[in-house]
């Protein structure tokens, strides 16, 4: 189970970006504190552009220099390609912002061969954290979307992906979209200081209900995510929250 699971509600989409951008920036500035550096998984899909774009429009002054940005997922595409995860942190973040090329892990998902581009990126991940045979990186922040079928990172209900117990980095094949996507697995993901959630609108309502409190067999990929030693949050706006039973109370 996690150390612990913390649940924020923010009124507003526009509230929930600001909250998420600090705790980056609380988290950021601890771990350089602690450990002269700040490890960072970032997460695609459409919610995380907003935290993105506010993190470069009033967090210039962060310590970027100090910071590495890695991909827990991308889509099997060149980088330049509209479905592209570094493309869109890119036009984002990362072209507005000071980092240093050298801080920055892309996939080098142009590769043909997904297995061969996830075994690269896993050989980089393994590199930067001098990690030993059998050893799981330890992010500092792990940002994490939750898709409409309870998928996170690119591992989706149903794939293999999910079994996963000893590879960092996995082409996963994805039926419903037929193709490979890169994605990050359990061990890696569950390995993090501290894992966040993001979920915002009516449309994730229902699914943020199973997550949270539904008893599902098998359990939607976004419940196995577990930090074994690190911090659950979950940050949604009122309107993500609304069909919520038992964790929160609320008013109608």
């Amino acid at each position: 189970m996690p150390t612990t699971r913390t649940i924020k509600v923010l009124p507003t989409p526009a509230d929930l970006f600001r909250a998420a951008a600090e705790e980056f920036q609380r988290v950021g500035r601890e771990a350089i504190a602690a450990r002269n550096r700040f490890t960072v998984a970032l997460s695609g899909g459409s919610t995380p552009r907003s935290l993105y774009s506010l993190l470069a429009a009033n967090y210039a002054g962060f310590d970027w220099s100090r910071t590495f940005l890695f991909f827990g997922d991308e889509r099997h595409v060149p980088p330049g390609d509209a479905e592209s995860n570094y493309r869109m942190v890119n036009e984002s973040l990362l072209s507005k912002i000071s980092i240093p090329a050298a801080n920055v892990f892309r996939v080098k998902a142009e590769n043909p061969d997904a297995a061969a581009a996830a075994a690269d990126y896993e050989a980089q991940m393994q590199k930067f954290f001098a990690l030993s045979p059998g050893q799981f990186p330890r992010f500092d922040l792990i940002l994490l979307g939750l898709g409409p079928d309870g998928h996170t990172a690119s591992l989706f209900p149903g794939s293999e992906g999910l079994k996963e117990q000893s590879n960092l980095v996995i082409a996963n094949w994805v039926e419903k979209f037929k193709t490979h996507r890169v994605s990050f697995t359990f061990p890696v993901l569950n390995n993090g200081r501290e894992v966040m959630f993001m979920a915002s609108g009516p449309d994730k309502a229902d699914m943020v209900q199973q997550v949270l409190e539904g008893k599902n067999t098998p359990p939607y990929p976004s419940q196995q995510v577990q930090p074994v030693n690190g911090d659950l949050v979950w940050m949604i706006d009122d309107a993500a929250s609304k069909k919520l039973e038992k964790t929160l109370p609320h008013s109608s």
